[in-house]
């Protein structure tokens, strides 16, 4: 086919002590370093927000120092997920809405829900949860200006324009191996997340959505083993196939029996082999293979340096 899914690939986070002198130079300003990072990488999946709600201004500064072709995955909050476990989240969805995403403008790609562990499938429970997102940034906004009275003063209720919003969804038990929730995925238009866990929790690659989200946890040891290169060709492979409207060959598929639609996809894909700091270069050197000629299209490039990349690179210089 003519047209090619955009594909692109990052890590998850930005902030972590061991890629000192791994990853960043040893003399870079912790406040430089997603500049840094997006100078080498078109983009980063925000985990913050997994912890606790992010202000305005912190989305406003990550906006600013990233360039205009930087996409932001955002991880939707534990409490939402893990705490209520998709239950009562009416409030938690607005007020997570409402703490600054739409500075981010443009640059706002997937939300990503990781559910827990001990969540089992519950159709019911999932599909009101599922109901519930909104698909573009009008609906978000009407939904964000529910947030509760704790938002006051740190909340964002404006967008600078109507765009589309997607969703990807991450399992952990191995109940959600379920044709109704494949059905319910697609329906609702929501990406099922190809989680490579080293075999610790599922992996099913049902394509569901118009777009591929890869989270890649680690080889054979969960947050921490490396991908070698033969790992890596065939993540290289399975993402040149995906983003063309093929399926791959030894796909673990749920719904055995249901051919998606032929088109063009775009594929997200992160890694968060953090602990023994495999991640930046794990992701260099996919990007590296997916982009080499002869493959079947380029996947986004790094993009070029902000300003203040471009500053801290002048900074960095000047420290010889």
């Amino acid at each position: 086919m003519d047209q090619l899914g955009t594909v692109r690939i990052g890590v998850s986070g930005w902030r972590y002590a061991p890629w000192r002198g791994a990853f960043y130079p040893e003399s870079l300003r912790q406040a430089d370093e997603l500049a840094y990072l997006a100078s080498r990488l078109p983009t980063v999946e925000i985990n913050g927000t997994f912890y606790s709600l992010q202000s305005p201004a912190s989305f406003a500064a990550w906006n600013k120092a990233t360039p205009d072709s930087f996409v932001f995955s955002v991880k939707g909050p534990r409490y939402l997920t893990h705490v209520l476990r998709l239950r009562e989240f009416e409030t938690p969805i607005a007020n997570f809405l409402a703490s600054g995403l739409f500075n981010l403008g443009h640059k706002l790609g997937p939300l990503l829900w990781q559910v827990p562990p001990s969540l089992r499938f519950n159709a019911d429970r999932i599909e009101a949860f599922m109901a519930a997102l909104p698909h573009d940034t009008e609906a978000a906004l009407a939904i964000a200006r529910r947030r509760d009275s704790r938002m006051t003063g740190r909340a964002r209720l404006a967008i600078d324009a109507r765009r589309p919003m997607r969703h990807a969804i991450e399992i952990r038990h191995d109940s959600f191996l379920d044709a109704q929730f494949i059905a319910l995925l697609r329906r609702y238009r929501i990406a099922l997340v190809v989680a490579d866990t080293g075999g610790k929790w599922p992996s099913p690659h049902d394509v569901t959505a118009d777009f591929l989200y890869l989270r890649l946890h680690g080889a054979t040891e969960l947050y921490r083993s490396r991908y070698s290169e033969g790992m890596l060709e065939r993540w290289a492979e399975w993402i040149q196939t995906w983003r063309a409207g093929g399926r791959p060959a030894g796909a673990d598929l749920v719904v055995k029996d249901f051919e998606p639609a032929y088109r063009a996809r775009d594929v997200y894909c992160y890694f968060d082999n953090t602990d023994k700091v495999h991640a930046p270069a794990n992701a260099l050197r996919l990007l590296e293979m997916v982009n080499r000629p002869g493959n079947i299209g380029p996947a986004a490039p790094p993009p070029a340096k902000s300003a203040a990349a471009s500053r801290a690179a002048a900074r960095e210089k000047a420290r010889g």
